[in-house]
């Protein structure tokens, strides 16, 4: 029998090795909206640095889950969206919102803020 390539304890450990850490959900849940710009994902993501962003959204190109378009224009364009592989995570991006809406309010207890630039929650539907 041959011998795989890479050994998982979890499927878990396959998925976050696509979207794990601190900026690719984030990136991948403002996609689930529409087609972005850089500056619109800039916006969307203030505390991101522009060299992070355009890491990941590397990153996350080769994996399939964003496609880039370049529009030939001058100034030149470029549009970054889901492509259909990356809308497989739709569901798991906007069920992670709504555990952290309820984990920000279960810790801070209306302490804290979700600044008025980020989308809504999207609301359990079942």
């Amino acid at each position: 029998m041959e011998q795989p390539v890479k050994i998982y304890h979890s499927a878990v450990e396959g998925t976050l090795e696509v979207i794990g850490g601190k900026w690719k959900p984030v990136i991948i849940f403002h996609l689930t909206f529409g087609k972005k710009r850089n500056t619109e994902l800039m916006q969307l993501i203030p505390t991101i640095t522009q060299k992070m962003l355009t890491q990941h959204l590397r990153e996350l190109e080769e994996e399939g889950i964003v496609q880039r378009t370049i529009y030939n224009e001058v100034p030149p364009k470029v549009e970054y969206e889901l492509t259909a592989y990356g809308w497989s995570l739709k569901e798991l991006l906007h069920m992670m919102c709504r555990w952290g809406d309820s984990h920000i309010a279960r810790k801070y207890q209306g302490k804290a803020v979700i600044q008025a630039g980020a989308p809504p929650a999207i609301p359990i539907t079942e």
